[in-house]
């Protein structure tokens, strides 16, 4: 179980790192699509810099850059409010916190469950995005992978958590 846990903290760590880079990436696209559409607004025209699909990969790039950034950081960012839980046993306090990342596995195999379904739909219709003309099924099979590492995070926190006592969080 170790084993796999620490596997598994990598692989997810490495969607982190994919998922800065993601963000990044939109930084960089976002400003050349300003500064393409500002030199063309300067000119009259005559410079034409300007790309297509700007908008269509800061949407796209911003789905994919929040569900890989969630699987490692689901038990990593939670907010914990000491007025009610003060009082409670530390053991009790994670299992408080075990029930609570039950509902990120909910979320996380429902997402990754749609998201799958989708694919299938969006191959037989051959439905792609309006100006790159990627195929829908290429960005729901990524996210779709995503969400079960999300529900799967989840639910590794919740098994440290209900039948460890040692701290489930590594930085």
């Amino acid at each position: 179980m170790m084993a796999f846990s620490r596997l598994f903290d990598r692989i997810t760590h490495a969607m982190h790192v994919i998922s800065g880079a993601i963000l990044v990436s939109m930084m960089f696209i976002t400003l050349a699509d300003v500064l393409a559409r500002a030199l063309f607004k300067a000119t009259g025209g005559s410079v034409d810099l300007t790309f297509i699909g700007g908008v269509e990969l800061i949407k796209y790039g911003l789905l994919l850059m929040v569900v890989f950034a969630l699987p490692y950081s689901v038990g990593r960012s939670q907010v914990i409010v000491d007025l009610f839980t003060e009082n409670l046993s530390s053991r009790m306090k994670a299992w408080l916190e075990g029930f609570y990342m039950l509902g990120f596995v909910m979320l996380g195999g429902g997402m990754s469950y749609r998201f799958y379904h989708a694919i299938g739909q969006a191959e037989m219709s051959g439905e792609t995005t309006q100006d790159l003309l990627i195929p829908l099924s290429y960005l729901y099979a990524i996210t779709s992978f995503a969400t079960a590492f999300l529900a799967l995070a989840a639910l590794l926190i919740s098994i440290r958590l209900f039948f460890f006592r040692k701290e489930v969080h590594q930085s």
